[in-house]
């Protein structure tokens, strides 16, 4: 797949990936082989300390990889107890 082919969306805390698989053109020997085409959609709900602001994708050899990274006031810090 080409990365035309596919949308990556953040909207209200929810990562929606969707694209369009086309079947392309063989010439000379043809194999059999099993290919999907057709349209595709992925949904799923972010945990609320992501950062949607600061997320990014990267298509490469075929192998899409989407980062969600964590907002600092979700991660856990120590406390110093006094007194």
């Amino acid at each position: 797949m080409e990365k035309e082919q596919i949308t990556v969306e953040v909207d209200e805390g929810e990562l929606d990936i969707h694209g369009d698989i086309k079947e392309k053109e063989h010439t000379g020997v043809v194999r059999r082989h099993t290919r999907r085409i057709g349209q595709f959609d992925y949904r799923t709900t972010l945990p609320p300390n992501s950062d949607t602001e600061h997320v990014s994708a990267d298509l490469t050899d075929g192998i899409l990889t989407v980062r969600v990274p964590k907002t600092e006031k979700g991660k856990a810090h120590r406390i110093e107890i006094t007194g």
